[in-house]
C-alpha cells in the first residue's frame, strides 16, 4: 500500500501541464495556489500573506518563495531553481517572480490567477503589470480524476479514519466531554498510524495531524456545520461524528449519525430516511453517470417522503488533496459545466452525505466512494446500519 506520491506521478503531472502550456502558446505556466504547487512539485506550504509563485516551462521548474521557505524548498528534486524575497510587505514578491520569469524568457504566461490571492491581508500588484497573462485552471481540472496511486492514498486514509472512529465510539459514554474524547481518539489513531507506517509516513505543514476524529452533539447536530459545545455527553444524545487521516496530503471522509442509548421512534425514523437517501446516492454512482442525476435521485426521494424542507445541502463532493473539490454532486452541476464535464469518470472520489436536519437534531452519514471502470468501490467501511450506530451504556 503506497503512503506517498511516487516520482513517476510528478513526472506525469509536469508533462501534462507542459503539453497544455504548448497548446496555449504560452512561454510558461504559473501557479499561485498552494494546493496546485503541491500537486505539481510535492512542495507543501501554508498559504499566508507571503506569496509563493511556481513557474514551469518546457525544460525548467522554478519557484519564488519568501526567505523563510528557502531551506524547506531547496531539497526538492523537482525544482531547478529557487528565487526569494525577504518578506512582505518589505520585499517585493511579484516583482521577484517577474524577474524569475524574465530569466526564463517568459513574456507570455498562463496563470491560475493574475497575482497572489488576498490571504491574511496581502495586497499586491497584478502579475500582468510585468508580463502578459492568460488565465488557466489546468491543475484544478486535472485533480478531478485521481490516478491509481491517488486512489490508494485515499484508501489508506480511510483505513486509519475507520480505526480512529472505532476509538471514538469506544471512548464515548455519558459524562465524557466531546473535546477530550475527540482528542483521545485522534491521538490513539495517530499513534497507531505512526507506529505502523514508521518512516513511510510523510509529515505535512498543513492539516490537523495524521489522524483526526471527533463529533458534534445534541442540538448542534441540527446545524450541518455545528461546533463542539462545552457540554458533556448525555444519555439520549444524537452525535454526528467525523474521522479522516492525512496520507501524503490526501484525505478521506467518514461520518456517522450515532445515538447514546436507544433512539426514540422519531429519531429512528429520520435515521432510516437519511440512510435510504445515502443508499440511493451510492447505488446511483458509476462511470458515465450524470453528476446531477445522483443529487436528483436523492431529491426525488426526499420529495416522496415530504422532507425536502429538512434538506440543507447537496449530496456530496469530490475529495483528495482538498477536503472539498469539484465536481460537486449537485442538481445544478450539468448546467454549470460543459457537456464533457457533466459525467462521472473512473478516478473520481466522492463523499456521499445527504443529510436531514430537524429543529432538534441532524442526521448525516458520509462515506468516501471511488468511481471505477466497472462501477464503484466503497473506501470507508464503518457500519452504516442503525444497530451498529447505537452506543449502549
Amino acid at each position: 500500500m503506497p503512503t506517498r506520491v511516487p516520482e513517476s506521478e510528478f513526472r506525469e503531472r509536469l508533462a501534462a501541464v507542459r503539453e497544455r502550456i504548448g497548446d496555449a502558446g504560452a512561454d510558461a505556466g504559473v501557479w499561485f495556489g498552494a494546493t496546485s504547487i503541491e500537486y505539481l512539485t510535492g512542495f507543501d506550504h501554508i498559504q499566508t500573506e507571503r506569496p509563493v509563485v511556481l513557474a514551469v516551462t518546457d525544460d525548467r521548474v522554478e519557484v519564488t518563495v519568501p526567505r523563510l521557505e528557502v531551506e524547506r524548498v531547496q531539497p526538492n528534486p523537482r525544482i531547478d531553481d529557487v528565487h526569494h524575497y525577504f518578506d512582505y510587505p518589505g520585499g517585493k514578491p511579484i516583482a521577484t517572480a517577474a524577474e524569475m520569469l524574465d530569466g526564463l524568457d517568459a513574456e507570455t504566461v498562463a496563470a491560475d490567477s493574475d497575482g497572489a490571492p488576498g490571504v491574511m491581508g496581502y495586497e499586491g500588484p497584478a502579475l500582468s503589470t510585468f508580463v502578459d497573462v492568460e488565465s488557466q485552471s489546468w491543475v484544478d481540472r486535472m485533480r478531478w480524476a485521481k490516478s491509481d496511486v491517488e486512489v490508494e492514498l485515499v484508501r489508506e486514509s480511510a483505513k486509519w479514519a475507520n480505526l480512529a472512529h472505532r476509538y471514538l465510539v469506544d471512548h464515548t459514554e455519558p459524562g465524557a466531554h466531546p473535546a477530550t474524547t475527540s482528542q483521545r481518539a485522534s491521538m490513539e489513531g495517530s499513534r497507531a498510524m505512526l507506529d505502523a507506517l514508521g518512516d513511510e509516513y510523510v509529515p505535512r505543514t498543513r492539516g490537523d495531524g495524521p489522524v483526526v476524529a471527533g463529533y458534534i452533539t445534541g442540538e448542534q447536530t441540527a446545524l450541518p456545520h455545528g461546533h463542539t459545545v462545552n457540554r458533556r455527553i448525555q444519555e439520549g444524545d444524537v452525535l454526528v461524528t467525523g474521522a479522516s487521516a492525512n496520507v501524503d496530503g490526501y484525505h478521506s471522509e467518514l461520518e456517522r449519525t450515532m445515538f447514546v442509548g436507544e433512539p426514540t421512534d422519531e429519531q429512528e425514523h429520520y435515521f432510516e430516511l437519511m440512510l435510504e437517501a445515502q443508499t440511493i446516492a451510492i447505488d446511483a454512482l458509476g462511470p458515465g453517470v450524470s453528476i446531477s442525476y445522483v443529487d436528483e435521485q436523492v431529491w426525488s426521494y426526499f420529495e416522496e417522503q415530504g422532507v425536502t424542507d429538512l434538506a440543507q445541502h447537496h449530496v456530496g463532493h469530490n475529495i483528495g488533496l482538498g477536503g472539498h473539490e469539484p465536481p460537486y454532486i449537485d442538481r445544478g452541476w450539468d448546467d454549470h459545466v460543459d457537456a464533457g464535464d457533466a459525467e462521472m469518470e473512473p478516478g473520481h472520489i466522492y463523499t456521499i452525505e445527504p443529510g436531514i436536519y430537524t429543529d432538534t437534531y441532524g442526521y448525516r452519514h458520509s462515506d468516501t466512494v471511488a468511481v471505477t471502470e466497472d462501477g464503484t468501490e466503497m473506501l470507508t467501511y464503518f457500519p452504516r446500519d442503525l444497530e451498529s450506530n447505537v452506543i449502549r451504556t
